[in-house]
């Protein structure tokens, strides 16, 4: 019983340990409001059959935050997808890998008030790295929260661009 008894510690200490050690990794990811967007754009960016760290990816986002995704339906009418950080994965993790992809941030506009921040940040989106010309663009307007200790995602609200929509000017490269 004894064996059993120690057996049990030395593995918990591992998971511990490891667990510990994943933290103070992840942590220097979420420091500043830079290294944040940085993260969140390299977690979900890969070449076809490249895994994603969906770990990290979680570790960015305070527990209640939603990803909000916004198209047009069959009618007509703009509508916001609701979606928790595991819903993201449960939904889009399996075509990233079978696809590819690679958001490459272009531009950025940010509002910062005591420990909030609003990031509109311009994106295009690529199936390869090598590839010259993105699939799509739009924005990511991204809420967060600084704790005293790290930013913390609190929202993803995004709309891709369009003919009707085009990125307006202002939140293109070199304005």
């Amino acid at each position: 019983m004894k064996k059993i008894g120690l057996l049990f510690f030395i593995t918990v200490l591992s998971f511990s340990t490891k667990s510990i050690a994943q933290s103070n990794e992840y942590l220097s990811k979420v420091k500043t409001l830079d290294s944040t967007i940085k993260t969140l754009y390299n977690v979900i960016s890969g070449e076809k059959g490249e895994a994603r760290n969906w770990e990290l990816f979680k570790y960015l986002f305070k527990p209640d935050a939603k990803l909000i995704p916004t198209g047009t339906n069959k009618d007509g009418v703009h509508i916001a997808r609701y979606m928790t950080p595991q819903d993201y994965i449960n939904t889009s993790g399996k075509w990233l890998i079978q696809n590819g992809f690679f958001e490459k941030e272009i531009a950025r506009s940010v509002d910062k008030f005591g420990n909030i921040a609003q990031v509109f940040t311009t994106y295009e989106a690529y199936k390869t790295k090598a590839d010259k010309k993105p699939f799509m663009t739009g924005i990511n307007s991204i809420q967060l929260l600084y704790d005293n200790n790290r930013w913390w995602i609190i929202n993803i609200y995004w709309q891709q661009a369009s003919k009707k929509h085009p990125i307006p000017k202002e939140y293109l490269p070199n304005n």
